[in-house]
């Protein structure tokens, strides 16, 4: 499957059926992320039942500290 996240084109499983498969495809579970979908911001809990499809745009933004 053909999305598009963070302006570029990538090539994901067809197996990710949800944003939350996504997330885990990625291995960023652990981290603070923002996730928004065809320009929909996600809230956190709707990411498991938030449908991937071909061509889907997405922007993840992982949010990190420092000093």
């Amino acid at each position: 499957m053909l999305l598009h996240i963070n302006g570029e084109s990538v090539t994901v499983p067809d197996s990710i059926e949800h944003v939350s498969d996504l997330i885990e495809h990625f291995q960023l579970g652990e981290r603070v992320v923002m996730i928004e979908h065809n320009e929909d911001i996600l809230e956190k809990q709707s990411h498991p039942e938030t449908k991937v499809q071909d061509g889907d745009k997405i922007e993840i933004v992982q949010f990190v500290g420092g000093g």
